[in-house]
């Protein structure tokens, strides 16, 4: 009777349980990044260099050809990309992969009495689900490992806040060994934004990183870019649910998808916008509070949720967010709280609600809390595409979960509808929930293994300011931990995507090889699933992970030699203007007045790419990469070689880095 109509939980570790969440496969097939350290580098890989005829440029690394061939010249980017993945330039890592129907009626009752009411032998209602379920958080699962151990390392064991953004990068010493170049500002850059370009830098540079990080703080002054004035291209981004249901026929005419719409349109933001700092924190919420694209429903409710919970609250406040996520179609579709009524309860939104979304699941409660929150949420639902609360399915009587308490016991609908908004707010305003959020966030923007004495300020700020994000995010940007983490991050594959496109300069107008082959979409739309589809072959879309627990945010968690060279192959094809949807910079047009010697040459673009020198040997290896010296004389094409020349910075972890 305990478990009946209540589907059992996704799987973590051997013992747990089987897999719940009804979600179709994505239509492109399987995602081919390979999850699980699989490969690190550089040391293990060999450093030598690699040599062919100027102007040959870099092959395909999946072309066709002789095999040994073939992995000569994936060795060759590799002893230059795969420093990457040793984050702050320490020798190779092994790593091992590791990952992770109650009552009969609905009269009001008291759930908490000591007679059980829940549970199973393997899943008693007293333990915390950590103990019963040996599961343990996404992000430090990853990280337990030799590779998270050397991390570490790196890891402050202390630190301050600071009057400000510029004072702490001014006093704050970068004493970690790394590639990166100790500049702020493109430290800044890099991890506010989805990739640093000229333009960005030269704005920090000129209007000072407080002034900065103010305009980025607030998003709805920055003015739209040409590119998000496009948008306007991707017809159901502005409609809302009803309107999705209402036309889905004329919809399907046109081949518009707005699930995927939305991923397009999300994209666009990333590469093009302005409003860069906001961007990042709606691609941190979307993992942080996830909800598939993919997921049965998603089509006419997914844009919606985007819109109206996660970007309406993205710089605002958590709390107001869960709550109105909470009573959102999406949320209660996806985790089938639509079925859920006090005669046959599911626990799955209630269990999200405490082990992904608030608390953690070291948070402290029991699985009898998980219980007691399903029987609370009862009668929350969607009925003709709108949230409803039907009372006669909800159940009526006392709840404890952790030190909420309520009678619960009122014939109101509407107040007994509060409660439970009143339930959530206390979730979002928990101080496990304050922890968690804080270190997500120094997980993002600090450091995979983000230190506890940042984690522990955050927190607080957390607590103090209510679950605001714009302090938490102000006194991240004040601390010294953020600024003495240069070269902590390494992109994960949907960032080094988006980063190369906006280092790239590449315009979001057709090219003029362009040739309109889908008369239903324009180019813009064209290019921007292209990306899309691109990305669905690496592994990470926005809002790509099916299971409710987002994509991990540490690099062990994508390490993968085929992903990597895919991306490369990928970078090759933006050098050369091959999505002629697109307008591309050539890449001999790159540097403005390039040098006339090929080292100078390398330095120049490296510059323009990447944003710093490059180490000599570094530079020596991409020099072989042209069959040059570096006191060779090289036209503007480099002698033919530019595109494999700028491809392999590309692959550098200089740009691998952020």
């Amino acid at each position: 009777m305990a478990d009946q109509n209540v589907p059992p939980h996704r799987p973590h570790t051997p013992g747990g349980h089987t897999p719940t969440y009804e979600i179709p496969a994505a239509p492109y097939g399987p995602p081919s990044v390979s999850r699980g350290p699989q490969w690190v580098g550089p040391e293990g890989l060999g450093r030598q260099a690699f040599h062919q005829p100027a102007g040959t440029g870099l092959p395909h690394l999946d072309d066709d050809g002789d095999d040994r061939d073939r992995v000569g010249r994936r060795r060759a980017l590799v002893a230059l990309g795969g420093t990457a993945a040793v984050v702050a330039g320490g020798a190779a890592l092994a790593m091992s992969p590791q990952v992770r129907g109650l009552f009969g009626d609905d009269a009001a009752g008291d759930a908490t009495g000591a007679t059980a009411t829940d549970g199973t032998p393997a899943r008693p209602s007293g333990q915390q689900p950590s103990t019963v379920r040996t599961y343990t958080e996404q992000n430090e699962s990853y990280m337990g490992s030799r590779a998270g151990a050397a991390l570490k390392k790196n890891s402050p064991s202390g630190g301050r806040t600071f009057s400000g953004p510029a004072d702490a990068a001014a006093r704050t010493p970068v004493t970690v060994k790394t590639v990166l170049a100790k500049d702020p500002v493109r430290h800044l850059a890099s991890r506010a934004t989805f990739g640093a370009t000229p333009t960005v830098l030269a704005d920090i540079r000129r209007m000072g990183i407080d002034a900065w990080v103010r305009q980025q703080l607030d998003p709805e002054k920055i003015a739209p870019s040409a590119a998000e004035l496009k948008l306007a291209e991707l017809p159901t981004l502005k409609l809302t649910s009803q309107q999705v249901r209402d036309q889905r026929e004329q919809l399907n005419e046109r081949g518009a998808q707005p699930e995927k719409e939305m991923v397009d349109g999300t994209l666009a933001r990333q590469i093009w916008s302005q409003r860069q700092l906001y961007e990042v924190m709606v691609d941190f919420w979307n993992d942080f509070l996830h909800v598939a694209a993919d997921f049965d429903g998603g089509e006419a409710y997914r844009n919606s949720f985007d819109r109206d919970v996660v970007r309406k609250h993205a710089m605002g406040s958590y709390p107001d967010m869960l709550v109105a996520a909470n009573k959102h179609p999406a949320l209660l579709l996806y985790l089938n709280q639509n079925d859920s009524r006090a005669d046959a309860v599911n626990e799955n939104l209630a269990r999200e609600n405490l082990e992904l979304y608030s608390v953690g699941v070291d948070g402290g409660y029991t699985e009898k809390d998980v219980r007691q929150a399903a029987l609370l949420q009862t009668g929350r639902g969607v009925d003709d595409g709108r949230y409803v609360f039907r009372h006669d399915r909800h159940y009526r009587g006392k709840v404890k979960i952790l030190d909420f308490s309520h009678p619960n016991d009122s014939t109101d609908p509407k107040k007994a509808d509060q409660v439970i908004d009143a339930y959530i707010t206390y979730l979002a305003l928990h101080p496990s929930t304050a922890r968690y959020v804080a270190r997500s966030l120094a997980t993002r923007f600090v450091s995979d293994t983000p230190p506890k004495s940042l984690v522990d300020r955050l927190t607080q700020i957390y607590v103090v300011n209510k679950g605001s994000v714009k302090p938490l995010l102000m006194s991240l940007f004040s601390s010294s931990e953020f600024w003495a983490a240069v070269g902590q991050k390494v992109r994960r594959p949907m960032e080094y995507l988006v980063a190369t496109y906006r280092t790239l300069g590449v315009a979001p107008q057709a090219g003029p090889g362009f040739r309109q082959g889908d008369s239903r979409r324009t180019a813009f739309a064209q290019g921007l699933r292209q990306i899309h589809d691109k990305l669905r072959e690496l592994g990470q879309y926005p809002m790509g992970q099916p299971t409710p627990d987002g994509y991990p945010d540490v690099y062990v968690a994508w390490t993968s030699a085929g992903t990597m060279v895919n991306g490369w192959n990928e970078a090759a094809d933006l050098i050369a203007g091959n999505r002629t949807q697109f307008t591309y910079t050539r890449p001999e047009k790159l540097v403005a007045k390039p040098p006339t010697t090929a080292g100078a040459y390398v330095d120049a673009l490296a510059l323009r790419l990447v944003h710093q020198k490059l180490s000599t040997r570094e530079r020596n290896l991409i020099l072989g990469v042209a069959g040059v010296s570096a006191t060779a004389r090289v036209d503007a094409t480099f002698n033919g070689a530019i595109a494999a020349v700028a491809r392999a910075i590309l692959a550098s972890p200089q740009h691998h880095l952020r």
